[in-house]
């Protein structure tokens, strides 16, 4: 599907000055407070609608064929395990309607502890110790979660929300290993998965336009649970999120999704797994803009049967595997936020994540009105239950189901942001005290030689 309005929603929300001569970023305050609002609105339309079809098709298209589009709208599969999720019967879109919050999930409750984490010790980057202390304090053990039912028909067992490597550092937590000894190959053999794509995205958007900031702040909590090629499809993710700000204004949101990720994937290394996955899956969306079904195919047949470009699969949350099939729908999604989000929730493998990413990346670049238009919701909710999957948060809504608002949570954003505008950036404060003006390096680095 493809939504006709979703081209002009750019129109909604104040662009970005960017002062050529002096080289200036100059970002308005309430309009970012909009877009943070538009990243956890989209990032929860697209987690909880990537849920529906997580891990229903693997790899295995002889007995679990892929998805394709005609799929959209039919009777949800199960997954691998056999199992179904509790929120939606069929592959569609989902909506919280408003007076029922959104759900925590592991694509969104660690960003939250992180943003909460700066926000508490007024930081502008955190440390192995607090990062420590933040993951042990607000989350689970695997002996002390509480009972959770899938289904009233289940039999309740205990869930901590964790899984792969964010489960092992945790447990390497509790014996003292701190980050990024956390993703240490030795000690965490899951540090290949796809944890950290899903955990760090927002460190980028605490660093406007500035990617290089961005990845340095977000440095330890990507090797809190990746190494090697994950972590670097984290960095891409992360710098994806930092140049949102700086996207042309004078190209169509289509040239704008290819213009982020080509400056994004300057930080892969030419001779890195991810890079070659990267040109591999950016040269069949060239060759053909229409078939996302057989650039997937392609992937599956290239990497997970073949083996190229020196990738050895292992198991469907793998980091590069995943990081393939995000690229097939970010690129042939073409910026329109519901294609993108339905293409990734259709692409397969742990297919919530890279929708959730992508549907925080346009959420930002769109505003929370224009994700509101762009789904016809202009009812949605707004609210955020974060006891859901994690513990020891204030509750910010006490008269309100679940405890905290995107509005709240943007707000405070905002006042970590603005440290790091001053302590990381060399910015300041217009003489009106809502525009930041962000100097941006030349001849410094990549991408956009910073």
């Amino acid at each position: 599907m493809r939504l006709p309005t979703v081209t002009l929603l750019l129109l909604l929300i104040a662009a970005p000055t960017l002062e050529a001569e002096k080289n200036l970023l100059v970002v308005s305050k309430a309009e970012y407070a909009k877009r943070l609002e538009g990243f956890w609105l989209g990032q929860n339309i697209a987690n909880w609608t990537g849920l529906i079809t997580e891990m229903d098709t693997v790899g295995t298209p002889e007995t679990l064929p892929f998805y394709t589009d005609a799929d959209w709208g039919s009777i949800d599969r199960p997954s691998v395990w056999g199992d179904f999720v509790p929120h939606a019967k069929h592959i569609n879109f989902y909506f919280e309607p408003e007076g029922s919050p959104w759900g925590a999930d592991d694509d969104t409750d660690l960003e939250y502890l992180y943003a909460h984490l700066h926000h508490q010790y007024q930081s502008n980057q955190l440390t192995a110790a607090q990062i420590r202390d933040g993951w042990l304090y607000h989350i689970y053990s695997e002996t002390d979660a509480p009972l959770f039912q899938k289904f009233p028909e289940d039999e309740p067992k205990m869930e901590n929300f964790l899984w792969v490597s964010n489960e092992r550092a945790r447990q390497l937590m509790t014996e003292g290993v701190l980050p990024p000894d956390t993703s240490d190959p030795m000690l965490n053999p899951m540090h290949t998965m796809i944890d950290a794509q899903l955990t760090t995205e927002i460190f980028g958007l605490l660093a406007p336009g500035r990617p290089s900031v961005a990845r340095e702040i977000a440095y330890l909590p990507i090797r809190t649970t990746a190494s090697g090629e994950a972590a670097l499809v984290a960095e891409f993710y992360v710098t994806m999120h930092s140049l949102a700000i700086r996207v042309p204004q004078h190209l169509d949101r289509q040239a704008q999704v290819l213009w982020l990720a080509d400056q994004a994937s300057r930080v892969l290394p030419t001779d890195s797994t991810a890079s070659r996955i990267y040109h591999f899956v950016k040269a069949k969306h060239d060759q053909n803009p229409d078939q996302w079904e057989a650039a997937r195919d392609a992937i599956f047949h290239r990497y997970q049967v073949q083996g190229a470009d020196n990738y050895v699969y292992q198991a469907p949350f793998d980091a590069l595997i995943n990081f393939a099939a995000s690229l097939v729908s970010w690129f042939y999604g073409q910026g329109d936020i519901a294609r993108t989000i339905q293409i990734a929730t259709l692409a397969g493998w742990d297919s919530d994540n890279p929708s959730a990413t992508w549907g925080g990346l346009l959420g930002f670049m769109l505003g929370i009105e224009g994700v509101q238009l762009a789904f016809g919701q202009a009812s949605i909710s707004t609210h955020y239950w974060i006891h859901r999957t994690r513990r020891n948060f204030p509750d910010h809504t006490p008269k309100a189901l679940g405890e905290d608002t995107f509005a709240r949570m943007a707000e405070r954003e905002i006042q970590t942001i603005e440290r790091i505008v001053f302590e990381r950036l060399g910015g300041s404060l217009d003489a009106s005290l809502e525009h930041w003006t962000i100097p941006l390096p030349r001849d410094i680095g990549l991408p956009l030689d910073e």
